[in-house]
């Protein structure tokens, strides 16, 4: 895995994202701080408001993003995006009322909700063999879960020598540095870019992503990791101290033990990746998470609980970690930006349902009853999944066109060109005759419908 990192261009994005997810940790922890430090007993409010925003940032912004991401260089973009990173949170320190921590909090996610999907889309240019961006995924959610350990470690130290303010500071450098890296290396630009409107750019990612069964069958597991992880995200505080009576270190150890699940999935994934293909891989992580729901449901006990947690860290890495591979196999170059988009707004929007549902269920009825309907919805999920994404899912399939008048850029036409018997020369406008034959299959202009087997 350690090896894709001999790649300079992958070293120094890889460094970049290493640092703005630290710089994004300690904000987040310095965040909590600061809601505190203006609202006191309502900062639980303050900063539940402040995710929830984030979300809608998430889901509201980054098809907008994709749609606009293939009309800038990437490096220009990243840079620039990172930059207005630091510089907002800079502003942070300087907050006096709520509403401006609300405003900064949209501001900052939207540039996140951009920056993102752009760089993931990047990386399968940048190391075209699936081997290498196998272990790049690897590598990607090995650097988020040890962010989950060392920024609440990282923050410590620095809270033992100084205020939290500073931690906005120590975010600000971090962007920058990546801005650094990101601008000392070539990043490929898009071969390509379809000269379409923008409300065609705004939906081409979701219509690629509906319109394919995997990345149907990824939408569904997404729904089964939600549900499980919003069980973890919202309610391990309260198991930890009001059912098992215990006290903030054993929050983060429990915590803890769901990174650690995730950690040895990101290290066993290129070697699993080697004997089995994605569907088979996610499908157990998928069918993993109600079963470990409904097992500690079932069982309860502080051990068996930890236990769970780390099982269920592992099952949402199975399911996460590959999910690049199906975006990676289902587009052209040129569509990526908008897909990755499409996946990060589309499994956002999962979130946004699962956090207040875990929240609002555990409040009313209690966690037992919790788990029983979030395991149910998991298993939905799953099963779901199972039955969109089929068993035999070739990369190439043979399949018909049906004779078709249309207009776009030139690109796949070295596989349809010969079959066009009509063009207009003064625009992109002409027709192909009805044909059958085989190649790798994405959905674009040329495959609309994903054919029936």
């Amino acid at each position: 895995m350690l090896g894709i990192l001999g790649n300079r261009t992958y070293r120094h994005l890889f460094g970049a994202q290493v640092l703005s997810l630290i710089g994004t940790g300690l904000t987040t922890i310095a965040l909590a701080l600061l809601a505190y430090d203006l609202a006191g007993s309502d900062a639980g409010l303050v900063l539940g408001i402040a995710l929830t925003i984030k979300m809608v940032a998430y889901v509201g912004i980054a098809p907008v993003g994709g749609a606009l991401a293939g009309l800038f260089p990437r490096r220009g973009l990243l840079v620039t995006l990172d930059i207005l990173r630091a510089a907002m949170v800079l502003f942070l320190p300087f907050v006096t009322e709520i509403w401006q921590i609300y405003a900064l909090v949209f501001l900052f996610q939207a540039c996140s909700a951009v920056f993102t999907p752009t760089f993931q889309a990047t990386i399968p240019d940048i190391l075209p063999d699936e081997r290498e961006y196998t272990n790049a995924l690897s590598l990607s959610r090995l650097a988020y879960d040890l962010e989950a350990l060392a920024s609440p470690l990282i923050a410590g130290l620095l809270l033992a020598v100084t205020s939290f303010h500073w931690l906005f500071v120590g975010n600000a450098l971090g962007f920058i540095a990546s801005a650094f890296l990101v601008i000392s290396v070539i990043l490929p630009n898009l071969s390509r870019v379809e000269r379409r409107s923008f409300r065609e750019r705004l939906t081409r990612g979701i219509w690629i992503y509906l319109a394919t069964p995997r990345l149907r069958g990824l939408l569904a597991l997404s729904v089964a990791v939600a549900a499980a992880g919003s069980m973890v995200v919202v309610n391990t505080v309260v198991i930890v101290k009001d059912t098992f009576g215990g006290d903030n270190q054993g929050v983060a150890l429990f915590f803890a033990a769901y990174g650690i699940g995730s950690i040895f999935v990101a290290l066993s994934l290129p070697r699993l990746s080697n004997r089995f293909e994605p569907r088979a891989i996610m499908l157990a992580g998928g069918f993993l998470l109600p079963a470990a729901l409904v097992t500690v449901a079932l069982l309860g006990g502080y051990w068996t609980t930890l236990v769970i947690w780390t099982v269920l860290g592992a099952g949402a890495s199975l399911v996460q970690t590959p999910a690049g591979i199906l975006l990676r196999r289902s587009s052209h170059p040129e569509d990526r930006p908008a897909l990755f988009a499409a996946q990060f707004a589309l499994s956002h929007v999962c979130w946004l349902a699962a956090y207040p549902a875990a929240g609002w269920l555990g409040a009313r009825l209690g966690m037992g009853p919790t788990y029983l309907i979030l395991t149910v919805f998991a298993a939905l999920g799953a099963v779901a999944a199972m039955t969109f994404w089929p068993r035999e899912d070739p990369e190439e399939l043979e399949h018909e066109h049906e004779g078709i008048e249309h207009a776009h850029e030139p690109g796949d036409d070295d596989l349809h060109a010969p079959e066009i018997v009509w063009a207009d020369t003064g625009t992109t406008r002409h027709r192909h005759k009805p044909m059958r034959h085989a190649h790798r299959f994405v959905i674009d202009d040329h495959h609309p419908i994903w054919p029936q087997r």
